[in-house]
């Protein structure tokens, strides 16, 4: 698999994905166009994460299961 760059890497652990998107509003806010790396190892996260991207317009651009990581990249919107 092709490695992808981000901006930033930010661990989450076992951060509940209630919690953890709004973390991620902030964080993506300020880095439009960006990619930043999530590690969440909440169970709920391989759906959640993918589901808040889809609503929010921001591109989850790779998952990887066995290391709980979730690229994505920052929309360019923002307002």
């Amino acid at each position: 698999m092709e490695a992808l760059e981000a901006s930033e890497t930010y661990d989450a652990g076992h951060m509940g994905c209630g919690e953890l998107v709004m973390v991620l509003r902030i964080r993506l806010r300020t880095m439009p166009g960006r990619v930043i790396r999530v590690i969440a190892r909440d169970s709920g996260a391989p759906e959640d994460i993918p589901a808040w991207c889809r609503m929010t317009r921001n591109e989850l651009l790779r998952h990887e299961p066995e290391s709980h990581s979730f690229w994505i990249r920052s929309r360019t919107d923002w307002s």
